[in-house]
């Protein structure tokens, strides 16, 4: 389950920033220059780690296995914490730190046993704390560690599980699960980017006392996708229905439920007004659609001409040979357009033909058709595609990405497994659409109606139908709203 899917959230929220390694790294160098030397942030980062072993696993056979660097430094520190505390403790070393380092100061203060580097000792043990390697490693896990962790009970790993890359959530080779993982400033992209996720566990983030502006001055642009990365709008006084966005979506004749189901969200979502533009199918939408929903039957010029429709949902049960005459015709025209489902599959192998649209909104299938099959490195192809098409560009899946062509990133971490149900997508591109007519970002709209999607299926319940989600959205918005206050 992702770690805000749950059908309540914490108090308080993690920050957003995320930190691949190498920022991770320069913000570790900044904080000792800046007076934080190595050996506090590693005694911090260590007693987080014990703290974390003690909460969430009784006193018992502990093996923690420590690799050279930073990574076994922590574990050094951690495993020191807890004989301390009477827990029976043991190391085993993969190799010993560099002379002169804080990894090496810490190994120096041990005074339980050491054992050999062999996995029928992680098997005896109750509890092993993975320290071997952190998320920085750039080549595959040797096997000798894969062989070392596969056996263990139960896994606590610092940082990341040892072979995890903490900026894709790849592995690099047999990656052991941890049953929990810890990290310590901010997240990094690994834990939340399938597999890493699913491979960390319960994941928890420790405050080590590095400065947030130290961290800023990284210029992070990769975030978690929660409130406070954007803001939701707010109700003028003085506002009427079109200054709270007129909001059109293109209907097609055969699958209605799309456009129907998209544009109840878009009303959900606080859209001013909401009509389906469907010339020739008008007396079925008006026969189907919920009394508040329009639909137009004007030719598709007069539609256009009209200043009040800025935004327009071009896709969902459209049909793509409509889409490719209609695609480019609102482009020209210059509105502000979401592409989802058929308007997608309309751009088959030419992403150009997306210039001009606000936000695209593919599942992997789509996203493959239009740019080809994306590189195991979601993000990074996320990336390239909204480089490619001018466009916010959001990648659903278990683990939804949104990026924006200047290259900023949010991954999504509220959707629930329920979502993985007809109609849900055409709910968020509806949900985007009704965020943009209320003068939303094109990016900030995306990422706050990929929560909102996700929160409102929390709410709904353990088995729902895509129609269930727009009657939860309000919830959604309120708890969002709460983070604000």
């Amino acid at each position: 389950m992702p770690l805000f899917a749950g059908s309540s959230l914490p108090r308080r929220l993690p920050p957003t920033a995320l930190l691949p390694p190498a920022a991770m790294a320069a913000v570790d160098a900044a904080a000792a220059a800046a007076g934080q030397p190595t050996t506090t942030l590693m005694a911090r980062a260590g007693f987080a780690v014990a703290l974390c072993a003690t909460r969430h696993f009784p006193p018992c056979r502990t093996l923690v296995l420590c690799g050279p660097g930073n990574n076994g430094g922590d574990g050094y520190v951690a495993a020191a914490l807890l004989r301390a505390r009477g827990w029976p403790v043991r190391i085993a070393a993969l190799a010993p730190p560099r002379p002169g380092t804080a990894a090496a100061q810490a190994a120096a203060a041990w005074r339980g046993r050491t054992l050999a580097f062999t996995p029928a000792h992680a098997a005896a043990a109750d509890l092993v704390i993975d320290a071997v390697f952190g998320a920085g490693l750039n080549q595959p896990l040797p096997s000798h560690v894969v062989q070392m962790l596969a056996p263990a009970r139960r896994v606590l790993a610092i940082d990341v599980p040892s072979g995890l890359d903490g900026a894709t959530g790849l592995p690099r080779g047999p990656v052991r699960a941890a049953d929990h993982t810890i990290t310590f400033a901010r997240y990094k992209p690994g834990h939340f980017l399938l597999p890493g996720r699913d491979l960390c566990g319960a994941l928890h983030l420790a405050d080590i006392g590095i400065a947030p502006a130290v961290i800023d001055a990284t210029r992070p642009d990769c975030f978690l996708n929660l409130p406070g990365l954007w803001t939701l709008p707010s109700l003028a006084p003085s506002g009427h229905k079109y200054s709270r966005g007129h909001v059109t979506i293109l209907g097609g004749a055969l699958l209605t439920g799309a456009a129907r189901l998209a544009a109840t969200a878009a009303r959900a979502a606080g859209a001013g007004l909401v009509s389906i533009a469907a010339t020739n199918a008008a007396m079925l939408y008006r026969a189907t659609c919920d009394p508040g929903i329009m639909v137009a039957d004007s030719p598709i010029e007069a539609l256009l001409a009209d200043a009040r429709r800025q935004v327009w949902l071009c896709g969902p049960g459209l049909g793509a040979g409509h889409a490719a005459t209609l695609l480019p015709r609102l482009i020209e025209a210059g509105k502000t357009i979401v592409a989802d489902a058929d308007a997608l599959t309309a751009c088959a192998n030419s992403p150009e033909s997306l210039r001009g649209v606000a936000v695209i909104t593919p599942h992997a299938a789509e996203f493959a058709r239009v740019f080809g099959e994306p590189t195991p490195d979601k993000l990074t192809a996320a990336r390239a595609a909204a480089s490619r098409t001018g466009a916010v560009t959001l990648l659903k899946g278990s683990d939804t990405l949104i990026v924006a062509p200047d290259g900023r990133a949010a991954i999504n971490a509220a959707a629930p497994p329920t979502l993985a149900t007809a109609g849900a997508g055409d709910v968020l591109a509806g949900i985007i659409a009704g965020l943009l007519g209320q003068g939303m970002s094109p990016f900030a709209a995306a990422a706050a109606a990929a929560w909102l999607h996700g929160r409102a299926a929390a709410h709904a319940g353990a088995h729902i139908m895509a129609e269930d989600i727009a009657p939860e959205i309000g919830d959604a918005w309120e708890e969002a709203r709460a983070f604000f206050s």
